[in-house]
């Protein structure tokens, strides 16, 4: 089975050279979902610190809300990770 250019773009590890090592990251959507994750528990844990404190429990409020929004972005990262678009070869839009 012969992978197509788009899918192989996106299958090609992204390499960030730091120094004399490198960052190879694969798998960049699951990489940013697990990121996306990891920010969503620190905005609803600091949030929750954050509402111990009468003085700050309007802060508090605003990190669930960024949380809250962050849930949204989850499903978008799996879906932009599953559905590529991409362009149609001029032989198979003719026939």
């Amino acid at each position: 089975m012969k992978k197509t250019a788009a899918k192989e773009s996106i299958d090609t590890p992204l390499t960030i050279k730091l120094g004399k090592e490198e960052l190879v990251i694969r798998r960049r959507y699951e990489v940013l979902s697990i990121a996306n994750d990891f920010l969503i528990a620190i905005w609803f844990l600091v949030g929750s610190i954050l509402f111990l404190f009468p003085s700050f429990e309007k802060a508090g409020v605003w990190m669930f809300i960024i949380g809250s929004f962050q849930f949204l972005v989850r499903p978008a990262i799996r879906l932009a990770g599953n559905i590529h678009l991409q362009r149609i070869p001029e032989s198979r839009w003719e026939s």
